[in-house]
């Protein structure tokens, strides 16, 4: 498999750990949105949202806790941040491993382009 995630999860690329469990991993973003942006992944190869079954539902609960976990120790829960999932080309997602975008440290706009 040539997913870039996957190899960040086997230590094969190199990424700036922010939490890690047996289940989930957080990073920096290395093109970063906004002043802190992180990502929060799941350790298992997920290609999309399309491809979660029932045996996803732990996994997937885990990844708003790591986000939330990592905002307070990061120092930005209180500001706010958002919490971005793309889907497939259309909804934005350009590495096919699911994984959740946290952005802060600004003001954030709505809609979102």
């Amino acid at each position: 498999m040539d997913c870039l995630f996957c190899k960040l999860v086997a230590g094969e690329i190199p990424a700036t750990v922010l939490y890690e469990d047996e289940h989930v991993i957080a990073f920096e973003d290395i093109m970063p949105q906004a002043p802190e942006h992180f990502l929060v992944i799941p350790k298992k190869h997920i290609s999309t949202l399309n491809d979660l079954t029932d045996e996803d539902i732990f996994v997937m609960g885990m990844l708003p806790v790591v986000a939330s976990k990592v905002a307070k120790q990061k120092g930005i829960a209180e500001d706010g941040y958002r919490v971005v999932m793309n889907c497939n080309e259309n909804g934005g997602q350009t590495v096919y491993h699911i994984h959740m975008h946290v952005l802060a440290g600004r003001q954030l706009t709505w809609p979102p382009g």
